[in-house]
């Protein structure tokens, strides 16, 4: 007697790694627009708090949820393009 799965096993795990990998992805992208954000100086704010190092942190907080709200709304597209690279290694490799 046969007996079949009703779904497949691999189902869960590869939707989680999908997910896994997506996020990495926004993740490096939003590194990457923090660290372009803070060369093209934003984050650099006149007179902002009296400086100090608290003032340094504050800001590299600021340019990091700026970058990540970048990607949030869309990105420059880069998440997407290292996501699809990152699936594409991935299933080669099974």
């Amino acid at each position: 007697m046969d007996i079949q799965p009703t779904s497949p096993l691999h189902s869960k795990p590869a939707a989680s790694e999908g997910k896994a990998l997506k996020d990495a992805a926004k993740d490096l992208e939003a590194s990457f627009l923090a660290e372009m954000l803070k060369g093209a100086g934003l984050g650099k704010a006149r007179d902002f708090g009296g400086g100090g190092q608290g003032e340094d942190q504050f800001q590299s907080m600021l340019v990091q949820q700026q970058a990540q709200a970048l990607v949030q709304n869309g990105g420059i597209g880069l998440a997407e393009q290292l996501f699809e690279s990152l699936k594409a290694t991935q299933e080669a490799r099974k």
